[in-house]
C-alpha cells in the first residue's frame, strides 16, 4: 500500500503551502538571476563548414536557422551505440523531443529548434514518421560536427542541447552548451511530476518511505511502447 501524505485541515495545509510558496518564489528569482548571467555569457564563432541533410537537401549550420536570429540545436542520439539503433532512436532522446510543442511560439520570437543526429536522412525520415515528429531534424552524417562539438566519443552518439546565434554578416556563435540534468530540466513531463505527492518515483528523489521507487531511466519509453514491456 502506497503511504500518502498526511492529512490536515484547510488552514494547517494553507500554512504549509505558503512556506512552501515563499521558497518556490527564491527559486525562481535564483533562476532569473541564472537565467540574466547566462545571457551575458561569451560566445565563440563558429568557423569550420558543416554540411547536414534535410528534407529539402544539403544544408549548412546558418542554413539551420531558417532566417532567423536564434537557434536551439538538439543532439540526439540516432546512430550506433545508441538504444533502439539501428532503427529507432533513444529512449530517452525520443521522450525528450516529444515534449518540444509547437515551434511557431519559438518563432515568434525569432529563435529556431532543430534535432541533429548522426544516422543517415533515410533513417531519421523513417523514424519521424513513426513517431509523428514534425520538428526539423537533420542528418550530421559524413561531417565532424557531432565529433567537434563532443557528442561522438569511443562509445557512441551523445545527447545534449546546444545553442547559437547569428550576426548580421551571417557569422555563426555558439553561446550555450547544457547536458545530463541540464536538458531534462527543460522537459514539462519531470517538471509536471515533481509537482505531485509521488514525484518520478525513481530511487535517487528524497522521498517520504511508502512512496513507490524505480530504479532511474527504467520507466522511461518511446511513447508507442508503453506497455508492451
Amino acid at each position: 500500500m502506497i503511504k500518502l501524505p498526511q492529512v490536515v485541515s484547510p488552514a494547517e495545509w494553507q500554512a504549509a503551502h505558503e512556506a512552501l510558496l515563499a521558497k518556490e518564489k527564491a527559486a525562481t528569482r535564483a533562476r532569473d538571476a541564472l537565467a540574466a548571467e547566462r545571457r551575458r555569457q561569451p560566445m565563440v564563432k563558429i568557423d569550420k563548414p558543416y554540411e547536414f541533410h534535410g528534407p529539402a537537401g544539403k544544408a549548412s549550420l546558418l542554413d539551420l536557422f531558417e532566417g532567423r536570429r536564434q537557434l536551439i540545436l538538439y543532439h540526439f542520439m540516432f546512430g550506433p551505440g545508441a538504444g533502439g539503433w539501428p532503427d529507432a532512436g533513444c529512449p530517452g532522446c525520443s521522450m525528450m523531443v516529444d515534449q518540444f510543442g509547437h515551434l511557431s511560439h519559438l518563432h515568434a520570437r525569432d529563435t529556431s529548434l532543430v534535432a541533429v543526429s548522426i544516422a543517415p536522412l533515410a533513417k531519421i525520415e523513417a523514424y519521424r514518421k513513426r513517431m509523428g515528429w514534425t520538428f526539423p531534424w537533420y542528418s550530421s552524417a559524413g561531417s565532424d560536427f557531432n565529433k567537434d562539438f563532443g557528442r561522438t566519443t569511443k562509445d557512441g552518439e551523445m545527447f545534449g542541447l546546444s545553442v547559437f546565434i547569428r550576426d548580421d554578416d551571417a557569422n555563426v556563435y555558439r553561446t550555450y552548451f547544457t547536458v545530463h540534468r541540464g536538458v531534462e530540466s527543460l522537459g514539462p513531463v519531470w517538471s509536471f511530476l515533481d509537482l505531485t505527492p509521488l514525484g518520478r518515483q525513481e530511487k535517487w528523489e528524497d522521498t517520504p518511505p511508502g512512496r513507490p521507487q524505480t530504479e532511474p531511466y527504467t520507466w522511461w519509453h518511446r511513447h508507442d511502447e508503453y506497455g508492451k514491456d
